[in-house]
């Protein structure tokens, strides 16, 4: 498939990540089909999405009439029909193994032979999720990053039979979103993921251990790395219970017991603590999602 043949996507699911990738494919320039399950979810989708433009507009990093254009790139369905004549089809329902099955057998029903069947998905094998499927040679995983609006990378990820020319055909779309393309080949985690989950895990012991408070902890690994966000606000503002969802993932997939969930995740997630979403994980947050309890030297960076 060459870039000129990118004209209409699917994405299928209106959470979080579908919401961003919708966004940035029809920033991109190419239209967007947006599946969700009932026209009242389709609605808040739609609206949630538009403030997010409204927010960008707020910090100077969109104007209105490109707002405008991108909201007339997408077309929001509650039918699964309207993904036959797509491109390219992108699913971003729940991190459920179950779900994005079920619903891959649909969408390789659907579409044509030819069309890339993309999983978006931060742990789960692309191999497993396509067994059993007519067509299991154009089923690819990407491994996004929120806000797909801004990331720069996209991991994407072969599974075991995935065909040569759906890794290009992934790869020419990733680079048509203005991202970096880093191949993978299927291992529980890929390479990111795999990498920060430790991280995360082993500064939640150090806060549990008592060795320094969360926000010390996040203050020292920004100062003294350069991160952008602390580890444990970075897992406030991804989802304390998806951390823990990919931790047990890992750690039942590898045995490796450094992916085994720290005690604090855990009492957190029981709690409702999940992160920036709620109001409160290892720190707190207004209604639009703004840190309220910094250190004094702990300024927001810009970037």
């Amino acid at each position: 498939m060459s870039v000129k043949e990118l004209h209409r996507i699917a994405v299928v699911g209106g959470g979080m990540m579908g919401r961003s990738i919708a966004t940035k494919v029809s920033q991109a320039g190419l239209n967007v089909v947006l599946g969700e399950i009932s026209a009242d979810r389709g609605a808040q989708v739609m609206r949630i999405l538009e403030q997010g433009l409204d927010f960008q507009i707020e910090r100077w990093a969109l104007t209105k009439a490109e707002k405008k254009a991108v909201l007339s790139r997408i077309e929001l369905t509650t039918d699964l029909e309207r993904t036959r004549d797509c491109n390219l089809i992108i699913e971003t329902i729940q991190e459920d193994f179950e779900a994005k099955r079920a619903l891959l057998r649909q969408l390789d029903d659907l579409a044509g032979f030819q069309v890339p069947i993309i999983v978006n998905t931060s742990t789960l094998s692309i191999t497993e999720l396509a067994h059993g499927l007519m067509n299991p040679e154009r089923v690819i995983g990407i491994h996004f990053f929120y806000p797909v609006t801004t990331q720069p990378v996209a991991e994407i990820v072969r599974g075991q039979v995935t065909s040569n020319q759906t890794f290009e055909d992934a790869r020419s779309f990733v680079r048509v979103l203005g991202k970096v393309p880093i191949e993978v080949f299927e291992s529980p985690g890929f390479v990111t993921t795999r990498v920060i989950l430790p991280l995360i895990n082993e500064a939640m012991h150090v806060v549990l251990e008592g060795v320094a408070s969360a926000a010390e902890v996040d203050l020292a690994m920004k100062l003294g790395y350069e991160f952008r966000n602390g580890p444990l606000e970075w897992a406030d503002r991804v989802g304390l219970h998806k951390v823990m969802t990919w931790l047990e993932y890992l750690f039942q997939e590898t045995g490796d017991p450094k992916f085994r969930p720290c005690p604090l995740l855990r009492k957190l997630v029981r709690a409702g603590h999940t992160g920036a979403a709620k109001g409160k994980g290892f720190f707190t947050y207004d209604a639009q999602r703004n840190r309220l309890d910094r250190l004094p030297d702990d300024t927001p960076r810009v970037g």
